[in-house]
């Protein structure tokens, strides 16, 4: 399944036989001729993950981690969190860092889920694939090279005066346009020829830990092969005439279903999705389900009530709080992240939507010496204040902001869903999964509306609301009129994230589209 370049995929493309969408073009690619193969939706996007692995290095990685949610024609479903736990071993620090060796205190899950969504696949999809031809595509893009994407060189300049300073950084970026990663090459090798575990158990996980210690973090190897990723079933939330399914915490999704049981309240699909009603009523969704959100971590360690997050009565009596008029203020600080969102159906309606993550544009900045892995930075995620139920804790996975989404109508899957963005991620989809359901947008349409986020961004300090400026003067001066602190951001920001939607119809019809904010689209059959 080597590489083969083709035309690029439109950002939009319709389809019956299957679908995948992806932030960068070859991963689409990658994932598409999986399912050109005969292969499932999972055994796609194992190939479209590992593709972007290497094509998004600034989002996603071996070093990082993944959430996967799959479903089935039926609706059943199963969430699959590859979230690496923190080191066993913590030394006593001052403050968390946000970069650097103290930051990548957390063990890197992404290889592992693909074990385990392959083998899902093989005991529930009848799949056939193994990991060793998935990563073919994979191997090849990090031995032979790849253009670098527009959203790869804008967070290389925006962090130009910082990577100077990550050990073994300025190995894995080229400066000539085309990035070529053998070290990375001969790792994927190595899971291929030996399987998942290989990264936690054998000759390169031995590496891995070397290279981690000699750079200063305190993963070991112990820490590594006690690495697993967890199986559970998806929170539900009805909207309208739709389930949606989100996973269960330390991730946010219980924060995403909670805005749309606000939502449910309000009529949205009689106001003007361009209108500042309509943003004011999700902003202020937004604010009160964050208001809950601190108390989400990982629920081996905190007891996480779920139950009470997504109590009906509770979320009506949010709804009710809202003023039509005016903002409540927003004193709520602000988490920054990059993410990379995939999805992907197939012939038999068998459906996975996915996120995979280094935490910060290119985590901790620290390259696990010789195998070319940036390792993520998701430490920084904990907190070292004994009362938050996400202070850090041997062993313990961090409060994860990881949520891609699948919503079933008459118990099949219709919508599939995710988008890039940390704290934005909930806000991002809480704007697209209204134009979906209640205007009845198509995917590149919801895609292409000005974006909202509220709270701090690289570009501004204040925890504002900010709005992708094709959205408007007249709205936000309607904004500012109620309250919010609006600020303007250019239209299709990067900092807008990247969205991805696959619309599943009753037709047997498919749509998809990935976000025109990224350097991907989508490839149906």
């Amino acid at each position: 399944m080597k590489t083969v370049p083709r035309q690029r995929p439109s950002d939009n493309a319709t389809s019956s036989g299957g679908m995948v969408v992806a932030p960068h073009w070859l991963a689409t690619e990658a994932g598409a001729k999986v399912l050109e193969q005969g292969g499932n939706a999972i055994e796609a996007l194992v190939a479209a993950s590992a593709a972007l692995s290497v094509l998004y290095p600034h989002f996603c990685g071996l070093g990082g981690d993944a959430v996967w949610l799959v479903a089935d024609r039926a609706g059943s479903a199963t969430v699959f969190l590859g979230i690496g736990q923190a080191a066993r071993f913590i030394p006593d620090l001052p403050a968390i860092p946000l970069r650097g060796p103290l930051s990548a205190m957390t063990t890197a899950c992404l290889a592992d889920s693909w074990g385990q969504v392959l083998d899902y696949s093989h005991s529930h999809w009848q799949g056939r694939l193994s990991i060793t031809g998935l990563l073919d595509d994979a191997v090849a893009l990090a031995q032979d090279g790849f253009d670098v994407s527009p959203s790869q060189e804008f967070w290389h300049r925006f962090r130009a005066s910082e990577v100077t300073q990550w050990p073994g950084f300025q190995e894995i970026f080229s400066r000539d346009g085309i990035q070529r990663q053998p070290a990375l090459a001969s790792s994927l090798r190595a899971i291929a020829d030996r399987g998942v575990r290989e990264f936690y158990e054998g000759e390169l996980g031995a590496r891995i830990a070397s290279g981690l210690r000699a750079a200063g973090s305190p993963l070991t190897a112990a820490d590594l092969a006690s690495t697993r990723t967890l199986r559970e079933q998806p929170l539900m939330q009805r909207y309208r005439d739709v389930t949606l399914l989100a996973p269960p915490p330390p991730t946010q999704g219980a924060t995403t279903l909670a805005i749309m049981g606000v939502l449910s309240s309000f009529d949205l699909g009689r106001l003007d999705p361009a209108s500042a009603e309509f943003y004011h009523l999700l902003v202020e969704a937004v604010k009160r389900a964050f208001l809950d959100r601190p108390s989400i971590a990982d629920p081996a360690f905190a007891d996480v009530n779920v139950a009470r997050l997504l109590d009906g009565r509770r979320l009506a009596a949010k709804a009710r709080s809202i003023d039509l008029d005016r903002a409540l203020p927003w004193p709520h600080p602000f988490q920054t992240a990059d993410t990379a969102f995939l999805a992907a159906t197939d012939s038999a309606g068998r459906s996975v939507a996915m996120l995979q993550s280094l935490y910060f544009d290119w985590g901790s900045g620290v390259v696990a010496g010789d195998t070319g892995i940036l390792w993520q930075n998701r430490g920084a995620a904990f907190s070292l204040d004994p009362a938050s139920p996400n202070c850090i804790r041997a062993g313990k996975r961090p409060f994860y902001t990881l949520n891609p989404g699948i919503a079933l109508k008459d118990g099949r899957p219709c919508l599939l869903y995710g988008t890039q963005g940390a704290d934005g991620q909930p806000q991002t989809l809480a704007l697209l999964l209204s134009l979906l359901i209640d205007h009845g947008l198509d995917p590149l349409a919801a895609l292409s509306r000005p974006r909202f986020l509220l709270g701090r961004t690289f570009s501004d300090s204040r925890d504002s609301l900010k709005i992708e400026a094709h959205a408007g003067d007249l709205l936000l001066a309607e904004l500012a009129d109620r309250g919010h602190q609006v600020g303007r951001i250019e239209p299709f920001s990067q900092l807008g994230g990247h969205a991805g939607i696959i619309r599943l119809r009753p037709d047997g019809t498919i749509i998809a589209a990935h976000d025109p904010r990224s350097d991907g689209g989508a490839i149906g059959l």
